[in-house]
C-alpha cells in the first residue's frame, strides 16, 4: 500500500493496520498534495510508527464524508476547512473536545466553541489571474472590477457548492447585500453578474490551475495559498487582495468524534500548530499562520506582505453557517446559468 495517502477501495478508505506494523492515522483535508505531503513526510519523522494517509477533496466534501460515516468513523483528524463548516460539524457533534497548548496564542476568534476545533491558518481570498495575459496594473483591485465588461467569458469559478472558498466568497457577496439593505436581493443580483462574467465551473483546483494556464479563462476568485504555490512552481499567476477587504477563513483543525486513534489524532493536532510547523508552512507551503506569537523576522517576505496589505472583512461565520448550504441552493437552482449584467 502507498506510504503517503489515504486509498480508495471499493468505495471506502483502507483503514486496516499497516502491512509494515505502523498505525495508520487518516486526515480528511482540503490542503492539496503539497502541503499534505509536507507535513506527512515530517510528521512520520518525528514518529515512525506512524502512517499518515491522508485524503484531499473540498471542504464541503470533507463535512458531508465525516456526515455520513458518523456511525462508523473513517477519518482521525479533519485538517483544513472554513469556520462555518466546522461550525456545522460540531453541532452535529461529529468532533471531539481537544484544547491544544497553542490555543492561547492563536486569537479568539479561531477557537471554536467547546474546544471543538481551532485554526491553525487563516487563509485570505484574493483575484488571481495569468499574469502573461493580464499585467498587475490592469488586473481587477477589487470585487467589482471583476464585472467590468472586460473580463466577460474571462472569469473561472472553483465549483462553489463544494468549495469551502467559494462559499465564503459568496457569503460575504450576501452578507455585504443585508448588510446594506436588509436584504439579500442585491447579494444575488451581484452574482447572477459574476454568473454572466464566468465562463466556466471547475470541478476542482487542480483543473482551474491547468484552466488558467491554458488561459481558457483569465481571471479567477480563489485562496491565496494555492496561488502562491503555483507561482513558487513557476506558473505564470498573479493575484491581487481586494481593496474593499476579503474574507480571511479561519482555516480550521479538529478531532473527528468516535476514533480509535485518540492520542495518535492529539498529537498531530498538537504539532500542526508549533511553531516549528507554523513556520515549515509558511516558508514551504505558503500558510499565513494563526498564531500570533512568531517573530516576523521568522516568517518569509510574502507574509509580511501579505499581513501589511489585507484588509479583513468583517465576515458573521456563524450567519453563514446558519444560512451558508440555504444560499448555496438558491445560487445553483436560481443563479447558475442565468446571469445577468445588469
Amino acid at each position: 500500500m502507498p506510504r503517503n495517502r489515504a486509498v480508495l477501495l471499493a468505495g471506502g478508505l483502507a483503514l486496516s493496520a499497516c502491512s509494515d506494523g505502523r498505525i495508520p492515522l487518516v486526515i480528511y483535508s482540503p490542503h492539496g498534495r503539497d502541503l499534505l505531503t509536507l507535513v506527512e513526510t515530517r510528521f512520520e519523522a518525528l514518529h515512525p510508527e506512524v502512517d499518515v494517509r491522508w485524503l484531499d477533496m473540498g471542504s464541503q466534501d470533507v463535512l458531508d464524508r465525516v456526515r455520513s460515516e458518523r456511525a462508523n468513523p473513517q477519518a482521525d483528524v479533519w485538517f483544513g476547512g472554513p469556520s462555518n463548516l466546522f461550525q456545522q460539524a460540531a453541532a452535529d457533534s461529529l468532533l471531539a473536545p481537544y484544547r491544544p497548548s497553542w490555543a492561547d496564542v492563536t486569537p479568539a476568534r479561531a477557537h471554536g466553541e467547546g474546544d471543538l476545533y481551532f485554526a491553525a491558518y487563516e487563509t485570505p481570498a484574493v483575484i488571481a489571474f495569468h499574469s502573461g495575459a493580464v499585467s498587475r496594473d490592469s488586473a481587477p483591485a477589487d470585487w467589482d472590477r471583476v464585472l467590468d465588461p472586460a473580463w466577460t467569458g474571462a472569469v473561472l469559478i472553483r465549483d462553489p457548492p463544494a468549495s469551502g472558498t467559494m462559499r465564503a466568497i459568496f457569503g460575504m457577496i450576501v452578507q455585504r447585500s443585508l448588510r446594506a439593505t436588509g436584504d439579500t436581493a442585491e447579494g444575488f443580483a451581484w452574482l447572477r453578474r459574476l454568473d454572466a462574467q464566468t465562463r466556466e465551473y471547475v470541478l476542482n483546483p487542480a483543473l482551474l490551475h491547468q484552466k488558467l494556464l491554458r488561459q481558457e479563462g483569465v481571471i479567477t476568485l480563489w485562496d491565496l495559498p494555492d496561488i502562491l504555490v503555483e507561482q513558487g512552481k513557476g506558473q505564470p499567476f498573479g493575484f491581487r487582495l481586494p481593496t474593499s477587504g476579503t474574507p480571511v477563513i479561519e482555516d480550521g483543525i479538529g478531532l473527528v468524534s468516535g476514533t480509535e486513534q485518540v492520542e495518535w489524532a492529539r498529537a498531530f493536532i498538537e504539532w500542526v500548530g508549533s511553531s516549528e510547523a507554523q513556520l515549515l508552512a509558511a516558508r514551504e507551503a505558503y500558510r499565513l499562520p494563526a498564531r500570533t506569537d512568531l517573530p516576523a523576522d521568522s516568517l518569509p517576505d510574502w507574509a509580511r506582505e501579505v499581513w501589511a496589505d489585507m484588509v479583513v472583512e468583517p465576515m458573521d461565520w456563524g450567519m453563514l453557517g446558519d444560512h451558508g448550504a440555504e444560499w448555496m441552493t438558491y445560487w445553483d437552482r436560481r443563479v447558475r446559468g442565468r446571469g445577468s449584467r445588469r
